[in-house]
């Protein structure tokens, strides 16, 4: 194409986009003029975390949900999700916003507190999808998270939520001991948390390299907690014991199911929706047992990063992600436990409505303050020397 051609079309294409858009606005005036009876409509309320409005009362209320635009758009989303959960929720949102383009980073859940916190500056992602509560709650104190109340915000009980809703829970997840069924039996399976230090199951453990991911730093901290956690050496004391039964720490999940694959380790301790994603959907031999005493719920959440260049395409995710109509399309197909307390139990699975989620009495905020030091001790002085 000759030089002259090109900016003839280049002014062309221009012209057109501008009078598109003139179109655009002066459709927008006429509908608000007339749905408003011609009054100005009043400015939504788009962060409520406290510091909305002059009278402070913006902050109790939901915020409207952000309104469809069909400018383009962009959604950076670091996530801790499995690619089975992300690759069924994407294309339904971009259904739904195709003008918004998604580009998701995954990484596991403390990995992406530390690269939010390390982008705290010039913040590159605008959505968190899939952190512990202590992950979050350490970004939101770190003031890493933007205080956002959804218009689902009276659906979450307070226990899987930040006051300030800093934070919103997306699912619960049941923390628990998981084995190959081809090589054990279920009554042969440890039955409770101590019975993993039975020297019977010396190098037919494995388990997912803990500092990086946000499940295994959970379960850890929770076992040093019921041990006490003002005495911190005795959960110590049992993790050595759990060290010396443990015959390898895998790089990730993908390593950690080859090798319970191969009967390379035949017991582990991860997180109940994969365990059932895994053998009921992958086909892995795997079957899980729900410790007597009880397990550490972990709460999985959602956030919005604070000075995230893409803050309203954030909260559209959020909203759609957080629908009933999602939260129990994942319940029947990923086996995510929800939660909404609203989703009723005849829009979930049949194995969910009967299992009992008995927790470990455990005080959250105190195991996120601890989190950090019990691991950093864990690897220094208790990883590979039980043995």
């Amino acid at each position: 194409m000759k030089k002259g051609e090109y900016a003839l079309k280049k002014v062309q294409r221009n012209m057109k986009k501008w009078m598109q858009g003139l179109f655009v606005s002066s459709l927008a005036l006429t509908v608000a003029a007339c749905s408003s009876g011609g009054q100005q409509p009043a400015p939504a309320d788009s962060n409520t975390g406290g510091q909305s409005g002059s009278s402070g009362q913006a902050a109790t209320q939901p915020a409207a949900q952000p309104a469809p635009s069909s400018e383009p758009q962009k959604l950076v989303i670091y996530t801790g999700r499995d690619k089975n959960i992300f690759e069924l929720v994407l294309p339904k949102f971009n259904e739904k916003y195709p003008n918004i383009e998604v580009e998701t980073l995954e990484m596991g859940a403390q990995q992406i507190l530390e690269r939010v916190r390390a982008e705290k500056a010039n913040p590159q992602a605008d959505f968190w999808w899939g952190g512990t509560q202590s992950a979050l709650s350490t970004a939101a104190n770190e003031g890493l998270l933007e205080a956002y109340k959804p218009t689902f915000a009276d659906k979450i009980p307070d226990l899987y939520k930040d006051k300030e809703y800093r934070w919103i829970g997306e699912m619960l997840l049941p923390e628990v001991i998981m084995y190959n069924k081809d090589a054990l039996k279920k009554e042969e399976a440890p039955q409770d948390w101590d019975e993993l230090l039975d020297p019977k199951y010396k190098d037919k453990i494995v388990i997912r390299n803990v500092l990086p991911s946000g499940t295994m730093r959970t379960i850890y901290s929770a076992m040093i907690y019921r041990q006490g956690a003002d005495t911190p050496e005795k959960g110590y004391d049992w993790l050595l014991k759990l060290d010396a039964n443990t015959k390898e720490y895998t790089q990730d999940p993908t390593n950690l199911y080859l090798k319970l694959d191969r009967q390379e380790g035949v017991i582990s301790l991860w997180n109940l929706q994969d365990v059932l994603i895994q053998g009921l959907k992958n086909n892995h031999p795997y079957d899980f047992i729900y410790p007597k005493s009880g397990a550490p719920i972990l709460v999985d959440g959602i956030a919005i990063v604070k000075g995230a260049k893409n803050t309203e395409a954030a909260k559209n995710f959020m909203e759609f992600l957080m629908s009933p109509e999602m939260a129990s399309e994942l319940a029947k197909e990923r086996f995510q436990f929800p939660a909404r307390s609203d989703i009723s139990k005849d829009q979930l699975p049949e194995f969910m409505q009967t299992l009992e989620l008995k927790p470990l009495d455990i005080d959250w905020d105190v195991m996120a303050e601890k989190e950090k030091e019990w691991m950093q001790h864990w690897d220094e002085n208790i990883k590979g020397k039980g043995k």
